[in-house]
């Protein structure tokens, strides 16, 4: 089976959610025996030397980059308010270059799957309808106008509440008018798969979560530093701000008040100035921005703390700390698509009041901490494989083929 998945981003370095779903999938389809490449837009916010790619990387999957700029700037923002409809995080990425590819692509080979990695590419499914006849899957990697009405919800700022909902509604809108526009919808959680089944989606559903090549994730021999309380996650990425800034506010210095000898280590990119001069203000709180490896700096601490009060889809960290065997202690919808078990495989705080008493119980019980943590292992190990994600999605595609096939005569 020849598959091209189509990305506004390209997957390399893996170090966020989407970059991690898409690489780890085309992986999977590759090792399986399928033909995968993946067409991406390489922006300038996220640029990437596609001739740096690894060794093992470029014999699994053909990754090719269109540049794309992309721009964000206020300018941009507000013609788009004024003369668009469509919302500008989906404006941002029609680009001449990567459709003349994309159309490049599709009258060389003949693709039986073309996969559409997010919301924003499927407005190319008129091009596509064009040059193939290979059936259309739009992977849903989130809700992003719930994400944006979850964040609106806590924000404070009258004007940029405003906006919020404004991208919000435009980006609903998008989905309202691209509905069954594909042939087939796989998202991620069970969650986002309700949601696509009440808002009016008529085509085959698949849920598949995100996989990993689960003993490639390598648990360090030395012990973590106990009690050690840390947080990663790109930090451009406005529910980990809003997390972080209600944890700060409402949670963080009554666990001082408690216990003055707690660390709290944080580690991500892109941190704004704004965030970083917030968290400089903490006490016991140690920034560490990027870190060169994420899997040495979480095996090197015990219990990672996710505030999450938005958001939509998978995190892909809470797995990775899971199949580290840490301690996690999340919101609700900071677990939306784990399954995971209160106190069994993961402790859930909402609360000011939950996370503080969480935090404190955990500091003091080591023992408690190493037995949830291989619970948590045990939880990835059985539903977040690589291979049977993939295999999985494949044999749905194949009914998805043969459905269309006996249609058709």
């Amino acid at each position: 089976m020849k598959i091209i998945q189509l990305s506004n981003k390209v997957p390399y370095p893996p170090i966020d959610g989407g970059a991690i779903a898409t690489l780890n999938l085309a992986k999977g389809f590759a090792k399986l025996g399928h033909s995968s490449t993946i067409l991406a837009m390489n922006t300038s916010k996220h640029f990437y030397d596609l001739s740096d790619l690894p060794e093992n990387v470029k014999k699994l999957v053909k990754i090719l980059g269109i540049y794309v700029e992309a721009p964000i700037t206020k300018m941009a923002a507000i013609k788009n308010i004024l003369f668009s409809k469509l919302p500008y995080s989906a404006e941002r990425f029609i680009d001449k270059n990567f459709e003349e590819k994309l159309v490049e692509l599709l009258q060389i080979e003949k693709y039986d799957v073309i996969q559409l990695e997010g919301l924003y590419m499927t407005l190319y499914i008129p091009i596509i309808r064009k040059f193939s006849d290979g059936i259309i899957v739009l992977r849903a990697h989130n809700i992003e106008h719930q994400i944006w009405e979850r964040v609106a919800s806590n924000e404070k700022n009258i004007l940029r509440k405003k906006y919020l909902l404004f991208l919000s509604k435009r980006i609903k809108k998008l989905k309202q008018n691209i509905l069954n526009s594909y042939d087939a919808i796989v998202p991620i959680t069970e969650h986002d798969a309700k949601f696509f089944q009440t808002f009016g989606n008529n085509k085959p559903v698949h849920v598949s979560q995100t996989g990993f090549d689960i003993y490639d994730i390598k648990r360090s021999s030395k012990k973590a530093k106990f009690p050690s309380f840390f947080h990663i996650g790109a930090l451009d990425w406005a529910p980990n701000q809003e997390g972080l800034q209600w944890f700060f506010k409402n949670v963080w210095n009554k666990v001082l008040q408690k216990n003055g000898e707690l660390k709290f280590h944080i580690a991500g990119r892109n941190a704004p100035d704004w965030l970083f001069k917030i968290i400089s203000l903490q006490k016991n709180v140690i920034y560490l921005g990027e870190v060169p490896d994420a899997y040495d700096f979480m095996n090197s601490k015990s219990v990672m703390i996710v505030p999450l009060l938005s958001g939509s889809g998978m995190r892909i960290k809470i797995i990775e700390g899971m199949a580290l065997g840490k301690t996690i202690i999340s919101t609700n919808i900071g677990t939306e698509g784990i399954n995971s078990t209160h106190k069994k495989d993961i402790f859930l705080a909402n609360t000011p009041d939950e996370f503080i008493q969480t935090i404190l119980e955990l500091s003091g019980n080591e023992t408690l901490c190493e037995r949830v943590g291989e619970k948590a292992i045990d939880l990835i190990r059985t539903n977040f494989d690589n291979t049977n994600q993939s295999a999985k999605l494949i044999d749905f595609y194949k009914e998805i083929i043969n459905q269309k096939f006996e249609n058709q005569n």
